[in-house]
């Protein structure tokens, strides 16, 4: 027999995941965005973590970032000496799901966990999230791992169809998780500036809820609600937003006003691509008609063989190509307001300074250890891509 009055070798369901909601604006339980999960926990109710060896002086070996949460007291290390003390596995989990989310770079601080009246083992566990797919991934990787820390027999666990697949095997190898969970947060980051009116909106205490991949964001609820993608809001009129969205018809409207603009020609083929590059003349910029964050554009291209691949690589993010005159100079993005330039930021191209030492590789990889650069648009600076579009050097 163990310690706990089992067979040994005797394996049963431990925790057993019963529902899962995720709330994006107010609920029952609160006002912030929070992810419920409720378990039971069967027999493991009668087993609290200062009833398990080991559990603890696992838990904190495997998330040593635990000792830091204060839990209901108002000091670090209030979660630890909760866990000597003898908490529940929902509670738990709870910690260690805001725990991997810190880790992924989503730092998020509040949850609950409260048993549910009239069933006794089964506890709702709520927590803060920042990304949705974060927060649920770092939900089933919590379980997971609370589970593989449990004694053998009571490792085994149900209801994951609830839940995204936890990776990392048997849920200890927590490198791998947070990798995983750094992965889904940079493919739902929002932009540079998407995410600065969000977190302005936030801290006026406006809800913010987002509502696809693209961006599009809601703030606020109600008859005051108002949806937001990049600066744009829905009170742009849509055909503000359609021309805008249209290089070409953006250019007229500014020629219209008296504003230098290069001179340019919408395309849809390769050789119409060749035969503007004749009337334009000199070096040209190859770009789609309606892509943004600089997706699919080519400067300086001069050669018919570049122009053609200049011009493949702009169609495969839109069915309408412009070919311009490329104009030497600074390129700024500018943002307004409610009529009013808010921020100026100057776009520079990637590039590396020789020093007669290092290698171009060398050079790439020294920029990029710049913290300040990320990968894509999550950061203000963006780390060099070696790609296909990077001219063959000895790097």
């Amino acid at each position: 027999m163990n310690d706990l009055g089992f067979a040994d070798g005797e394996k049963r369901i431990g925790l057993h995941v019963l529902a899962r909601n995720v709330y994006r604006g107010p609920h029952l339980f609160g006002r912030l965005p929070m992810i419920r999960i409720q378990v039971a926990l069967g027999e493991l109710e009668a087993s609290p973590t200062d009833r398990l060896p080991d559990f603890t002086d696992r838990l904190l070996a495997a998330l040593p970032g635990l000792a830091r949460h204060g839990c209901s007291c108002p000091h670090e290390g209030g979660f630890p000496r909760r866990l000597r003390e003898g908490t529940w596995l929902g509670h738990v989990i709870e910690h260690v799901a805001l725990e991997l989310q810190t880790l992924a770079g989503s730092p998020v601080s509040r949850g609950k966990t409260r048993s549910v009246p009239g069933r006794p083992g089964v506890y709702n566990i709520l927590y803060r999230y920042l990304e949705e797919d974060v927060g649920l991934a770092a939900g089933a990787a919590a379980i997971a791992l609370v589970a593989a820390l449990l004694p053998v027999w009571f490792r085994r666990w149900d209801g994951g169809a609830l839940l995204p697949a936890p990776v990392g095997g048997d849920g200890l190898d927590v490198g791998a998780t947070v990798e995983h969970l750094i992965a889904l947060r940079r493919r739902s980051a929002l932009g540079p500036t998407t995410a600065s009116l969000a977190e302005a909106a936030r801290r006026r205490t406006i809800p913010v809820a987002r509502l696809d991949q693209q961006g599009l964001l809601l703030l606020g609820w109600g008859t005051r609600q108002q949806r937001l993608r990049a600066s744009i809001t829905g009170r742009t009129p849509q055909i503000a937003v359609s021309l805008a969205g249209n290089k070409d018809a953006t250019k007229a409207l500014l020629t219209a006003a008296g504003l230098p603009v290069p001179k340019g020609i919408v395309v849809r083929t390769v050789e119409d691509a060749l035969a503007a590059a004749q009337k334009l003349d000199g070096p040209l910029v190859i770009k789609p008609l309606d892509s943004n964050h600089g997706r699919g554009v080519s400067t300086f291209v001069e050669t018919p063989a570049d122009i053609g691949k200049a011009f493949d690589h702009a169609a495969k993010i839109s069915s309408r190509v412009i070919v311009e005159k490329h104009l030497p100079g600074n390129d700024h993005r500018m943002l307004v307001v409610d009529g009013k330039l808010v921020a100026v930021a100057e776009r520079v191209p990637a590039h590396v300074v020789g020093d007669g030492i290092r290698s171009v590789g060398e050079l790439i990889a020294f920029v990029n250890a710049d913290p300040r650069r990320g990968d894509g648009h999550e950061s203000m600076l963006t780390k060099i891509r070696v790609d296909a579009a990077l001219r063959p050097v000895d790097i």
